[in-house]
């Protein structure tokens, strides 16, 4: 396994002062798997005050009470955390104390999951006392030593797990899923921030909704909103799912962005809440967009997420089952309304959307074509679909002896002719409508 040069260094200097260090954890995992580690972590038998005084000025003390020191490299920061035995843990996230060990397998018995719970040295050692590299071989995640303790220690190591579900690919061990089930209700106790991060993360994996699929009551411990779509019977011809199955299939054809994987989750949140039966017992969600796009709002800020993420989800989840005619003129109105980003995010949505439904109605995406191509040419030809594309601006109509408001006004006038095709894109032409206007008025 290679290590970079800034992370040898630092193990490097902890032996030469006759220290044991490790590299350890989610590092180890991720090069074993053939993957770039995001973080290099390393464990050592150095007292966090003998880290301090192996490293001087570089050393800067982050968690001595558990253990860590941060040494600042050229290529970046490495924590390094003294071998520790967790005490009792008191709030289901953090442990009330912490006992320093010598010995690097009593450090890994304390880890959540066998799989990141393997160390390596300089030398190529490898410590791996509970198996994590046939788990690793075998895509399997499995929690060390009991999983009930484990989670009850921290509840988030049950979105932690979910998430390493999602993103490697991996099954999880029946025992350990089992106990993710009964520990649910721990995730009451976590930050809303930290549940956030987690479950984003998972949002972007390959296996997205497989996860979601196998286990949805944990995460209605956070957003029990997602818990009435579970089975809900949409009792349409359209509809080959129920409204979970639906969103889950939506879900996965989306590429894994959080925007557009959070928006598919969401978009129909609010059907169970719309649903009508008519007259020969076929069912409907009149109104669904709106009232989605209201709980997706509420549940958005009860995660605490930022203020661009949460409206750009939540105006994909408006705008999702709008009809936006194949026309030049319908497409630069959208384009005006969403920006180009959004408007091609929301395609991809219309493109999953139609995707998680029966496929004899699959025939959507053929408009949805030529809306794309629409759109492709109407950017190529630099239409103007904003005030920034407009050939004229403020100073030109301030010239004109236009002033205050009626700037604004007029502004926006020409880019609403321009957009319709009623006048071209051109100065000249803009100005000496302009002219011709105010010469009106002022001969009215």
């Amino acid at each position: 396994m290679e290590t970079p040069k800034h992370v040898e260094y630092v193990l490097t200097i902890l032996e030469a002062a006759g220290h044991a260090a490790w590299c350890v954890g989610g590092c180890v995992r991720d090069a074993l798997l053939g993957r770039t580690p995001e973080d290099w972590d390393v464990t050592t038998s150095a007292r966090p005050e003998e880290t301090l005084a192996v490293f001087g000025s570089r050393a800067l003390p982050t968690g001595l009470k558990h253990g860590t020191v941060t040494i600042k490299t050229e290529e970046g920061p490495v924590e390094v955390t003294t071998y520790r035995i967790d005490g009792a843990y008191q709030d289901h996230r953090h442990p009330a104390s912490v006992t320093f060990t010598r010995s690097v397998d009593q450090d890994l018995a304390r880890r959540d999951f066998t799989v990141n719970a393997m160390a390596w040295n300089l030398r190529g050692e490898f410590r791996d006392p509970w198996g994590g590299r046939t788990d690793l071989e075998k895509k399997v995640l499995r929690c060390v030593g009991d999983p009930d303790r484990r989670f009850q220690e921290d509840a988030l190591r049950i979105l932690r797990g979910l998430r390493f579900g999602a993103t490697l690919g991996f099954s999880i061990e029946p025992g350990t899923e089992e106990a993710i089930r009964r520990n649910r209700e721990g995730l009451r106790d976590i930050a809303a921030e930290r549940i956030q991060v987690e479950f984003f993360k998972l949002l972007a994996g390959k296996q997205a909704a497989e996860v979601l699929r196998s286990c949805p009551e944990v995460f209605g411990v956070f957003w029990p909103e997602l818990l009435a779509m579970v089975g809900f019977d949409q009792k349409n011809r359209h509809h080959c799912y129920d409204v979970w199955e639906h969103t889950l299939h939506a879900l996965a054809a989306v590429p894994g962005d959080p925007v557009l994987r959070c928006a598919m989750l969401l978009h129909d949140v609010g059907k169970p809440a719309s649903f009508t039966l008519d007259e020969m017992g076929v069912g409907h969600f009149y109104g669904h967009p709106a009232v989605s796009h209201q709980m997706a709002e509420e549940m958005l800020r009860r995660l605490k997420c930022a203020t661009e993420f949460r409206e750009t989800v939540v105006r994909l989840v408006e705008w999702h089952d709008k009809d936006i005619p194949r026309t030049d003129k319908s497409i630069r109105r959208a384009l005006r309304i969403l920006g180009e980003e959004d408007l091609r995010r929301l395609i991809l949505v219309k493109r999953a959307d139609n995707l998680g439904q029966a496929p004899e109605f699959w025939d959507r995406q053929k408009e949805l074509d030529k809306a794309e191509e629409i759109l492709n040419r109407l950017l190529a030809e630099d239409a103007c679909f904003s005030l920034k594309r407009l050939a004229v601006n403020g100073r030109d109509l301030l010239a004109l002896g236009l002033s205050g408001p009626a700037v604004g006004r007029a502004l926006e006038e020409l880019l609403e002719k321009v957009m319709d095709g009623a006048l071209p894109n051109e100065r000249e032409v803009l100005l000496a409508y302009l002219q011709r206007d105010l010469g009106t008025e002022k001969g009215t």
